[in-house]
């Protein structure tokens, strides 16, 4: 905690010459608060559950809308080989009750693959739709607090009418809505978790209440985390950052849009986001079509998680991003492919390769958001980072249509999974390597940056 006798403010009426030197706000927050305490850890532990919640509703769609076993009723008519689609109804018969699943609830087994991966593929869409609609609250009249409550909130409500649905169009709509919902929740999760440590525990996160010009809600913040002895007020203040005109997403889109090294950048990135997103949504809903299973596969694949969280806390510092996310895509792409080659014959190989394919796409994706805010400078780095997690939704949309189709030929799913990580990956090759670098504030300063490197390397 700060010293309560060392004054944070300089005084208004003493001479220029007295005052400190300006302070950076990772200072001021450190000095404050310090680097990390139980209040940051409270508040970091509480907004958490909003991801558990998230997560929750992203991956529900793995139980509710797979494809049910069923067996045979009349052995003269039906067998386990048999496409019960041209079977008559009175001949089989599901293994548990149709409720369990969307396909057996309203008799979709035999519709086609884009009705049967409508409410998941809503689900997304309403995630695109969302992040668009929502994201300029967060930054302006709401707030990252109030966002982050109206999202839970509507995921709620949304989640609860599902047990009500009468249809799949309805069901549909209603995941929509879940997913609109859900689309500020990892980013206002995030700066809520982070904001307010030292850059000791949080590396180089948003200068988000400073940078955006809501000093007065900063100090606030400070002031309820911070010792009761220290004092501060808006005007006197002394942080060395400039001052924030307050845009938002989209006059910081136009000002990326305007350099052509950063359209660059951020078109790359967004389609190395769009590959791996199809895989990392797309890899746990085809666990049904595998014969293993379906919980514990479910089991694995969130434990997979873990190490490619790891790697990426551990190793960031070291790991060049562009080697790296060229070999985890790759790597991903040839699991994947070889799981369509195989069949469904070996089953425990399948699964091998599959938590393969998905751990390597998670640490992927991990190392596409630090890639992301390490290419683009602070006054266009939120904007960008919600572009790329829009790309990665985006692939989302499409990964529910390819499982289904990829029930009955496994290349339309893990197939088509493989190619598209795989060569959406090799757009990194044209991007500036960030390992290490410097993080510029003002678009002018990144490009002088990238000026003096080339001139280096020349």
């Amino acid at each position: 905690m700060a010293d309560s006798t060392q004054p944070l403010l300089s005084d208004s009426n003493s001479s220029e010459s007295k005052l400190p030197p300006p302070r950076t706000l990772d200072e001021t927050i450190e000095q404050c608060i310090g680097d990390f305490g139980w209040a940051q850890f409270l508040q970091a532990v509480l907004v958490s559950f909003a991801w558990v919640f998230d997560a929750q509703q992203t991956f529900i769609t793995v139980f509710t809308d797979s494809q049910p076993t069923w067996h045979c009723l009349d052995s003269d008519r039906c067998n386990s080989s048999s496409n019960f689609c041209t079977l008559p109804n009175q001949t089989w018969s599901w293994d548990f009750n149709p409720h369990v699943s969307t396909i057996s609830e309203w008799g979709l087994q035999c519709a086609g693959s884009l009705v049967k991966g409508l409410p998941a593929s809503s689900f997304f869409l309403g995630c695109l739709v969302g992040g668009l609609a929502l994201s300029t609250l967060a930054d302006s009249s709401l707030g990252r607090k109030n966002m982050l409550l109206l999202s839970c909130l509507i995921m709620s409500l949304s989640s609860m009418l599902t047990a009500f649905s009468t249809s799949i169009w309805v069901y549909a709509f209603l995941r929509f809505l879940n997913g609109f919902g859900r689309a500020t929740v990892g980013t206002c999760a995030l700066v809520l978790s982070t904001e307010l440590v030292g850059k000791k525990w949080r590396g180089q996160s948003p200068r988000w209440l400073i940078v955006k010009g809501r000093k007065e809600e900063a100090v606030s913040i400070l002031q309820s985390i911070g010792s009761n002895a220290i004092t501060m007020s808006f005007s006197d203040l002394c942080l060395d950052v400039q001052e924030s005109s307050n845009p938002d997403v989209y006059d910081a889109l136009r000002i990326l849009v305007k350099k052509p090294w950063s359209l660059r950048r951020l078109l790359a990135v967004m389609a190395v986001g769009f590959g791996i997103g199809m895989v990392y949504y797309g890899m746990p809903l085809t666990l049904s079509n595998l014969n293993f299973n379906l919980y514990l596969g479910v089991v694995f694949n969130a434990l997979s998680e873990l190490p490619a969280f790891l790697i990426t806390f551990f190793f960031m510092n070291t790991i060049k991003r562009r080697e790296a996310l060229i070999g985890f895509t790759a790597l991903s792409g040839i699991s994947s492919v070889l799981i369509a080659s195989l069949g469904q014959q070996l089953g425990s190989l399948q699964i091998v390769l599959e938590l393969v394919s998905f751990f390597s796409a998670c640490t992927a994706f991990n190392m596409t958001l630090i890639y992301t805010i390490e290419l683009f400078p602070t006054c266009v780095r939120n904007s960008a980072l919600a572009m790329v997690r829009q790309a990665l939704v985006f692939g989302g949309v499409f990964s529910p249509v390819m499982v289904a189709a990829g029930r009955e030929n496994q290349f339309w799913s893990y197939g088509m999974f493989g190619l598209v990580i795989g060569l959406f990956g090799l757009f990194v090759v044209g991007l500036p390597e960030t390992r290490g670098s410097v993080l510029c504030d003002t678009m002018d300063e990144e490009e002088t940056k990238n000026l003096t490197k080339e001139h280096i390397i020349g």
